[in-house]
């Protein structure tokens, strides 16, 4: 907050003033409400009155939190497995400024590596949600689990059909049993 003496005119420079001597004060003459300035509204603005109904992030918020958080939670674990590999490649000879070396290339090659993979996942999981979200119009389980289905397939049809199924079948799979999840920390565990 701003400090009211900086706006309060008159009352504040009489305190300050010396003999003869009047301090200039640039604000003496406006009126300013600095509360509306400063006293922001705490409740989130909507362009339009339908947003504010739904009780769901909007698809472009989807998409920046899912790629974001498989990004960061990828780049942290692969950051851990290359020092580990790091460790463990450490030979008897080698200078401390090697083995530093060894560890921050072993961990930025796979950190990259696996948060670039856990962020396309995010991406296409939240592109294939959001798309049935909005083509069935309703915000169910279903769409989570037919996402992560599809998402395990796409990201793995490349490899063929039969990878593809397998991929699809655990992505559902794992979708699935954390929407169970959710929903039993939801009704047994009082937060």
């Amino acid at each position: 907050m701003a400090d009211p003496s900086i706006f309060a005119g008159d009352d504040a420079n009489r305190k300050l003033e010396q003999p003869g001597r009047r301090l200039y004060n640039p604000y003496h003459d406006l009126q300013i409400p600095y509360k509306n300035i400063y006293d922001l509204p705490t409740s989130p603005e909507f362009l339009f009155q339908e947003e504010s109904i739904a009780q769901r992030r909007s698809w472009g918020e989807n998409l920046t939190y899912y790629t974001g958080i498989g990004y960061l939670s990828g780049a942290v674990v692969g950051g851990a497995l290359g020092l580990r590999e790091a460790i463990r490649g450490a030979e008897p000879g080698d200078t401390m400024k090697l083995r530093i070396n060894r560890v921050l290339n072993s961990s930025g090659q796979s950190g990259r590596r696996i948060g670039n993979r856990l962020g396309v996942l995010g991406l296409l999981y939240a592109g294939m949600e959001s798309g049935l979200v909005a083509v069935r119009d309703s915000d169910d389980w279903m769409n989570s689990v037919a996402a992560g289905l599809g998402t395990g397939a796409l990201f793995k049809a490349a490899s063929g059909p039969r990878s593809a199924a397998v991929a699809g079948a655990i992505g559902g799979l794992m979708v699935g049993a954390a929407v169970a999840g959710k929903q039993v920390l939801k009704r047994y565990v009082p937060i």
